[in-house]
């Protein structure tokens, strides 16, 4: 890596576009292991999810935050963490990352997390403020306004109205239709009968939304809202069915919705994110991050997001962490981001195959301009 380069991406005040709280409460030790892994389950006796890229990588790069040396054992690390407290060991972290503005998905265990507002004042410090955005989980709002037993001829305008009131402030809506059904869904949106037939049956049986007629109307009453759209797409826990979250699969939505103009943000992308670059190289509405994947690949990061700039133009591709619960990962997504791009665009600088100055102003772009212009941050 060139100096110059390095030293821009660590100085670069980060947006992270695609992000959820830190835990509110304390941790215990088993409850800060399940945070870094994306299984329900615990690990088999005898192993623990500590033992892995994530582990190492937290060991390696967030000790050194609590006054503990590079690789320290799990034992002391986690003894550390109790020693300082939930509220120190979070705003540690938090202003630790360099981000400056944290855009925060609201819709998932929303009562174990710091808000938007909390998230903010967590990084905030008198030289560096920080500020932070909400992001509407649409699944979400149409489980809280189905659980106000509208009949199912008015769930579409109950859940239209709610989605109005839930993204007046917002910077953006995301749905987990990838988890939900997958991203092979028809592209088309639904007749008001399809709907209100679907609804009517979702009530009747109760449980979380799934229905695949639902959650298409879900998009396209997203679509009409103008806010940029996020997906999930790719790597997650086992609720989703890998194969069926490439993004390719999401193609002939990509095409019906290019025309109303609003952006479409795939998150993630591992292990697609070529895929996901190759989308957005051909439409000029599609966005890509790899977040979640470069915390869960640690020290191999940087051949991910080294993949996600091999043919996305450089003004589609941003910066998200997608770090839940435990602030470590809020701090690790940007180091790891950080020092993945001054390798990658170090090494082509290096090569003479670009110059210094245009590596700057990638790493910029990325880390978070791109997000304020899509996002209309700079109008806020």
């Amino acid at each position: 890596m060139t100096e110059p380069v390095a030293a821009a991406v660590e100085s670069m005040r980060l947006v992270d576009h695609h992000v959820h709280g830190a835990a509110a409460g304390d941790l215990d030790d088993a409850g800060f292991a399940d945070g870094l892994t994306e299984s329900p389950w615990p690990a088999p006796p005898g192993t623990s999810h500590l033992d892995s890229q994530v582990g190492f990588a937290v060991r390696r790069w967030c000790a050194p935050v609590l006054d503990l040396a590079p690789h320290v054992d799990a034992t002391r690390y986690l003894a550390r963490r109790r020693e300082l407290g939930s509220a120190e060991v979070t705003r540690r972290f938090l202003t630790a990352s360099g981000i400056g503005c944290f855009l925060v998905e609201t819709g998932y265990r929303a009562d174990e997390i710091l808000s938007p507002t909390e998230m903010a004042q967590a990084a905030t410090t008198p030289a560096r403020p920080a500020s932070a955005e909400e992001v509407v989980r649409l699944e979400s709002v149409a489980e809280d306004v189905a659980a106000g037993a509208p009949d199912a001829a008015g769930f579409a305008a109950a859940f239209a109205d709610a989605l109005d009131v839930r993204s007046r402030h917002a910077v953006g809506l995301k749905s987990v239709i990838a988890y939900r059904y997958g991203l092979d869904f028809d592209p088309e949106p639904p007749a008001p009968g399809e709907v209100r037939r679907a609804a009517g049956q979702w009530m009747r049986d109760g449980g979380r939304l799934a229905d695949p007629v639902l959650l298409r109307h879900l998009l396209w009453v997203g679509v009409e809202r103008g806010l940029p759209l996020q997906f999930h797409v790719g790597y997650g826990d086992p609720d989703l069915t890998m194969h069926r979250c490439d993004p390719s699969m999401m193609t002939g939505f990509l095409r019906r919705v290019q025309d109303h103009g609003v952006p479409i943000m795939l998150l993630h992308c591992y292990p697609y994110q070529r895929t996901a670059a190759y989308l957005a190289a051909a439409f000029p509405h599609v966005y890509l991050d790899v977040g979640l994947a470069v915390n869960f690949t640690g020290v191999r990061s940087a051949a991910v997001v080294a993949e996600s700039l091999e043919v996305a133009p450089f003004g589609k591709v941003l910066f998200s962490s997608d770090a839940w619960g435990p602030p470590e990962l809020h701090h690790l997504g940007a180091v790891l981001w950080r020092r993945a791009m001054s390798a990658v665009l170090g090494e082509w600088v290096a090569s003479g195959d670009w110059s210094e100055a245009d590596a700057v102003r990638v790493a910029e772009l990325v880390g978070a301009g791109n997000a304020r212009r899509v996002y209309a941050l700079q109008e806020r």
